[in-house]
């Protein structure tokens, strides 16, 4: 008989005290919950043993990544609806975890564990996903770790990054117009922010430029195309470096711009007249951050200007008890850190910057993210086949849980405009940096 989704989702409710606001679709095709909401489909009693194992946001992304778990509907409105669910948050257990423990603890709830005991079947945790960064040791932010952390996130192939990102091959927020000014692609929203960063740090003719964290390329290409700079971009992926310099080569531009396999740590050429350090700081680490900044301010000619695009995180009332999701942490971006706006611009004035703009665009990152996961959606064969079908999985989760976490102003994007303001305080920007229109 086919009973196992009523069973979950009345011991679920139990457990949370609250409805289930998604529907349930069993291993044994039973369905369960609201009519019409989008569906929770547990294919593998695998998957309550996940959970069972490891309540809360980690046991269910590897039931995800695993396959264990799907769902059908709209993936954004399901997202939202599990939001309370799922997500922990800085400082302390999650709402499911939190919940799960309290509830599982008390006498009246020993039946129910014992019920999801049973139709989890064989008490073992299962293995995690081949796609998890298991716990790494030693300190943090180390130049080899980087390195490997790096490594997890970027050398998934280039082939597969092509498919998500599209033509223009920037992994990082676009900007996008309004349809009246004939923004309509993504391409055209990405060109109009590596030229927007162009403008921010006054590129001309002869400048020297260090692109920090490089990517695939495109931020130094469009630079020296249009701005007749010469630049220097670094990246600590090897795949992204060996991309880059064939698009280099092709373009005829090899003898402008270099393209180094390095960390920033590791950079003595100085001096430069413009930096762009454009989604990558959010790798460096809070120990680290102050030696971020103290290293790009003194590449920098008096006078220069640095362009830091970064996501930030909202302040939380204990900042020693911050720590990242464990979906991204195991699965993303392992060892990255997000920091609040207002420590990051802190902290490149400690170093000596002259903070001059800073610029909020998190509606632009939420809008790229859903561009995103629509190319992912549309390759998915492709994309599963060029990596793994879990990390494809880990890829269409991440970004449309980010897309919701910009959305409603859960985590934000920023650029921050900074200058190495030299003696005598000429900062050399105009009076207006730029005009509101509305």
């Amino acid at each position: 008989m086919a009973y196992a989704a009523g069973r979950l989702t009345k011991l679920a409710e139990e457990v949370l005290g609250a409805p289930l606001p998604v529907r349930i679709r069993a291993w044994d095709r039973s369905e369960s919950g609201p009519p019409g909401a989008p569906t929770l489909v547990i294919r593998h009693r695998r998957a309550l043993r996940r959970m069972l194992f490891r309540p809360g946001e980690l046991g269910l992304a590897r039931a995800w990544v695993a396959g264990d778990l799907d769902i059908e509907g709209d993936l954004y409105a399901a997202l939202d609806l599990l939001a309370g669910l799922i997500w922990e948050r800085p400082g302390s257990p999650g709402p499911q975890r939190a919940a799960v423990l309290r509830a599982l603890a008390r006498p009246e709830m020993r039946a129910a564990a014992r019920q999801l005991l049973t139709l989890a079947g064989a008490p073992v945790p299962p293995a995690a996903p081949a796609e998890e960064v298991r716990r790494r040791r030693g300190p943090l932010h180390t130049l080899r770790r980087d390195k490997e952390a790096i490594s997890h996130h970027y050398d998934v192939g280039n082939d597969f990054y092509a498919l998500v990102l599209g033509p223009s091959m920037v992994y990082s927020c676009a900007y996008w117009g309004t349809a009246d000014q004939g923004v309509a692609t993504l391409e055209d929203a990405q060109r109009d922010k590596l030229d927007l960063i162009c403008r921010k740090l006054g590129l001309q003719e002869g400048m020297r430029l260090l692109d920090v964290g490089c990517g695939w390329g495109s931020m130094v290409l469009h630079a020296v195309r249009e701005y007749g700079v010469r630049a220097v971009g670094i990246t600590l992926s090897e795949e992204q470096a060996t991309f880059a310099r064939k698009r280099v080569a092709e373009a005829g531009l090899a003898d402008r711009i270099e393209i180094r396999v390095q960390d920033y740590r590791e950079v003595h050429d100085e001096p430069f007249d413009a930096i762009s350090s454009v989604g990558m700081a959010e790798h460096v680490g809070r120990t680290q951050y102050a030696e971020y900044a103290g290293a790009l301010y003194s590449l920098l000619k008096p006078g220069g200007r640095l362009l830091n695009h970064q996501i930030a995180r909202r302040p939380v009332a204990d900042e020693e008890a911050y720590h990242v999701d464990e979906f991204i942490d195991r699965y993303v971006f392992p060892d990255g850190e997000l920091a609040p706006l207002g420590r990051t611009v802190g902290q490149l004035e400690e170093a000596g910057f002259e903070v001059r703009d800073v610029e909020a665009i998190r509606e632009h990152y939420a809008r790229t993210l859903r561009q995103w996961v629509v190319n992912l959606e549309q390759h998915w064969e492709q994309a599963a086949r060029l990596t793994s079908p879990g990390r494809a999985r880990v890829w269409r989760l991440y970004m449309a849980a980010s897309a919701l976490s910009f959305e409603r102003n859960r985590i934000g994007v920023n650029q921050v405009l900074a200058v190495k303001t030299p003696e005598g305080g000429d900062s050399a920007l105009p009076l207006r940096t730029r005009t509101w229109s509305a």
